[in-house]
């Protein structure tokens, strides 16, 4: 029982830092994330899960419960502005065509994530 307790807190923790990338790099679904780390916690460790709670990135889990999903509006600005973070990655930062097929199709799958997996707040 020890060891799987230990994955779990080792997942909750990988989630974690997942999800804070993913406030600032487009691409990474910052509520998915958290949300998971923060079920790794509750199975493993609820002094973890209460501490992820009461950070900064707890606001995310608050308003995910709260809402039950994403708003519309947020939802439509998170696809847009990763869109945009993507496309420009590509076009300014990168050079070499294969990390530019891989970035954007990475951004594909993310938008798709964000649209048709990550519920909408009624």
């Amino acid at each position: 029982m020890k060891v799987k307790r230990w994955i779990y807190i080792l997942l909750g923790v990988v989630c974690t830092s997942l999800g804070a990338i993913g406030v600032v790099i487009p691409g990474l679904p910052t509520t998915p994330l958290l949300l998971a780390a923060s079920w790794f916690f509750y199975r493993s460790s609820p002094r973890l899960q209460e501490r992820l709670l009461a950070s900064s990135l707890g606001v995310y889990i608050r308003r995910y419960r709260e809402q039950g999903g994403m708003r519309p509006h947020t939802k439509a600005w998170v696809v847009c502005f990763m869109a945009a973070m993507v496309c420009c990655s590509i076009v300014l930062f990168i050079p070499n065509p294969i990390v530019d097929w891989i970035v954007g199709i990475a951004g594909v799958v993310g938008c798709v994530v964000v649209i048709f997996c990550v519920p909408t707040a009624k």
